[in-house]
């Protein structure tokens, strides 16, 4: 596919060649993201004025805008400098003073000459009981009403730009707009009585009223369809051509399998066994798998993976586990170990801390397939890892994985199938946005034997009732987990929190009960922290989030979160998840810092109240945007102008089947509509998805 389309390339021109942009504006436009007319076209309003003609601005509200005509009366010049320059004026029904500011006399004699009538705008003030419009923003003879927008489009602005200026700039770059051939199926467009693409810019940068600022007016909508139709028309073309690629008929024996679901102490819930039929349909198949497994916190995902990562060793080659940290690859050893000595398959760790003749054995094993199945972190990317025959690639909390990482773990074997696990339920808008190009599969049922963790929500000034609670606990001989809130961005700070209460804790409790784990310290020190703990010889571990993911501990009944409510609710949820692992009941106190903020009660008690991750990251989305929810530019979510991923979801579904369906039916982009979706990629800059067509 040759470059950008000719029709395109005045929207991608220099700032500086549109009206009243110069190259002081062209730098500071840059910090909101407008480097070029198409990015200047796609900032929308924010807000409006309301400036129809009034009668008169008696019985306007304060701060309120008011358009009205006026007789010039009085002008009284300021008598001593830094005082206000004042004109008396009257309209229909009463008086009152326009004010200006270091106003130059001769200026303002001019543009308001006694005795005539002028049409002024602005905002109305009242002082010391008198009505008043200072600066009115527009002042023009009665014969050029018609200058005065009815309704006012106002911009976002940064330092250094005027609205004044985003107006002249933005009516420069409308003029630059050319009519596009139209890349919206028909009968959706009619369904849906959107304008065609030119006329949808042109209505939402001059809105009639406050109406068409809202995100369900016709033209919005139509425009944030584009963007989000764009958006999965790439990841439809990564999804394409991942398929296209051949993959590797692994079709399981089952003989592993079910000496590992014979011996398992309960039956797996419907959602896992759905999960593995989809998974091994997958693998079976000659095309490769990319498959997302997502599931909350407990609902048993290990076992899935365990019996995916069988079906590629019944099938005679190897499978590996990829996660985040050292201490989580450990724990997916210790969870898989007791399966794979029922299967009777040989298990492996592999991290960044073997060394020498071990990490050269291990290779060694692993080249030959004695190694059947590999556990390890971001070590097993290394160039001198080599499997004999890898078939599956198993990658555990993928929102730290971008999908350049996806495609990169599928390199280290022939048409390796891939199942990406994440335990953070995602709502189901950011899914889609996220992980478009993949098919899902969720475990929505907790297995057996969990208990409910029970949630409450206490006040930091009962502390010493809390740590009566831990005494009797450890005399119970549980465990607990005392989790320090992140004070501030300095990490020194955290450290203070969290080793003032590990002093505290001991001095209460004994110097042996308490553990201590934190961000600073060595990994070394860490580990041996957590294998205390593990191993029961320490009651209490207090730490900062180190602990968030994946930790498995049954003894551990109590979760305490101090300053809970300065944790977002995914982070909240995935805490309480620690505890509930085994026999005992388990609780998970929330200690705040009173008063609480509307924001912060919410948070906890929505956790309260709800077990479920999925409601839990759907209130998560409403209350903190999907910006803040995955973290920044690293998660792979992409950032829209226009579409809003928490009020549109419905938009993104059928974006995702019309990008899907289009592909199916004109796989090369050849046809007039197949024309205009590749120019749209261009227009929405998706030059990944130009590249996938050019090499699909």
């Amino acid at each position: 596919m040759s470059g950008r389309p000719e029709i395109l390339f005045p929207l991608f021109g220099d700032l500086k060649k549109l009206e009243g942009i110069g190259p002081k504006s062209t730098a500071a436009l840059k910090s909101l993201d407008i480097e070029k007319p198409r990015d200047l076209i796609f900032t929308l309003p924010v807000s409006g004025i309301d400036r129809h003609p009034r009668e008169t601005v008696q019985g306007a509200a304060q701060g309120e805008f008011v358009t009205v005509e006026i007789t010039v009366e009085t002008h009284i010049p300021a008598r001593q400098r830094g005082r206000p320059y004042r004109i008396n004026v009257s309209d229909a029904q009463t008086s009152f003073q326009l004010v200006f500011f270091h106003a130059r006399g001769e200026y303002l004699s001019r543009l308001l000459p006694s005795g005539q009538k002028r049409i002024v705008s602005g905002k109305v003030e009242y002082f010391d009981g008198m009505i008043q419009m200072p600066h009115p923003d527009h002042v023009v003879p009665i014969e050029e009403a018609n200058e005065i927008p009815r309704f006012e489009p106002v911009y976002p602005l940064t330092s250094g730009i005027t609205q004044k200026t985003m107006q002249k700039g933005m009516r420069s770059a409308l003029e630059l707009m050319p009519g596009l051939d139209e890349w919206i199926d028909p009968s959706l467009k009619a369904q849906n009585d959107w304008p065609s693409w030119d006329c949808a810019v042109k209505k939402a940068h001059g809105p009639q009223d406050h109406k068409g600022l809202s995100p369900q007016d016709l033209s919005r909508t139509r425009l944030a369809y584009d963007e989000l139709f764009a958006h999965q028309l790439t990841l439809a073309l990564a999804r394409r051509n991942a398929r296209r690629k051949p993959g590797r008929s692994s079709v399981p024996t089952g003989h592993l399998s079910q000496k590992v679901l014979r011996q398992l102490p309960y039956k797996p819930t419907k959602a896992q066994n759905r999960a593995v039929g989809e998974i091994r349909e997958d693998m079976a198949a000659r095309t490769r798998m990319n498959r997302l497994l997502q599931g909350d916190v407990g609902s048993g995902k290990t076992l899935v993976a365990f019996l995916a990562l069988l079906t590629a060793v019944e099938a005679g080659g190897q499978g590996v586990m990829m996660a985040p940290t050292g201490i989580l690859a450990q724990q997916h050893l210790e969870g898989l170990r007791p399966l794979a000595e029922e299967a009777g398959v040989v298990l492996e760790l592999l991290t960044g801390r073997d060394k020498g003749k071990e990490r050269a054995a291990k290779l060694a094993a692993l080249a030959r397939g004695d190694i059947q199945i590999l556990v390890g972190t971001h070590a097993v990317f290394q160039k001198d890892v080599v499997f004999d025959d890898l078939r599956l690639a198993i990658v555990d909390e993928q929102h730290r994985f971008g999908v350049a990482q996806r495609l990169e773990l599928g390199a280290k074997g022939v048409a390796v199938d891939v199942l990406v696990m994440t335990a953070t339920p995602i709502p189901r808008s950011l899914a889609l946005a996220q992980y478009g190009d993949m098919d899902v599969s969720v475990l929505d049922e907790k297995p057996p034997g969990r208990k409910p963790v029970k949630t409450a929500l206490i006040s930091d000034e009962r502390l010493d009732e809390i740590i009566d609670h831990l005494r009797k606990a450890i005399a119970d001989g549980r465990q607990a987990y005392w989790v320090c809130p992140l004070v501030d961005e300095s990490e020194v700070s955290d450290l203070t929190a969290a080793e003032e209460r590990f002093k505290q804790l001991r001095a209460s409790l004994g110097e042996e009960a308490v553990g201590l784990v934190h961000g600073q310290m060595p990994h070394a020190d860490k580990d041996a922290a957590m294998v205390r703990f593990q191993r029961g010889e320490t009651n209490v571990l207090v730490a900062t989030t180190v602990i968030e993911v994946g930790v498995n501990i049954p003894n551990a009944t109590i979760m305490v979160i101090e300053r809970a409510e300065t944790f977002g609710l995914a982070q909240l949820h995935q805490l309480r998840g620690r505890v509930g692992r085994g026999e005992g009941a388990s609780t998970c106190l929330l200690m705040y810092k009173p008063p609480l903020s509307e924001g912060g009660e919410k948070r906890l008690t929505t956790l309260r109240e709800t077990e479920d991750g999925f409601r839990i990251s759907e209130v998560d989305l409403e209350m903190r945007g999907s910006g803040d929810l995955i973290g920044t530019a690293q998660s792979g979510l992409p950032r829209f102008r226009i579409a809003d991923l928490e009020s549109q979801f419905g938009l993104m579904k059928t974006a995702q089947s019309d990008a899907r369906n289009l592909l199916e039916s004109d796989p090369d982009l050849k046809s007039p509509r197949g024309h205009a979706a590749k120019t749209l990629l261009w227009l929405m800059e998706q030059d990944r998805a130009i590249r996938l067509i050019s090499v699909g």
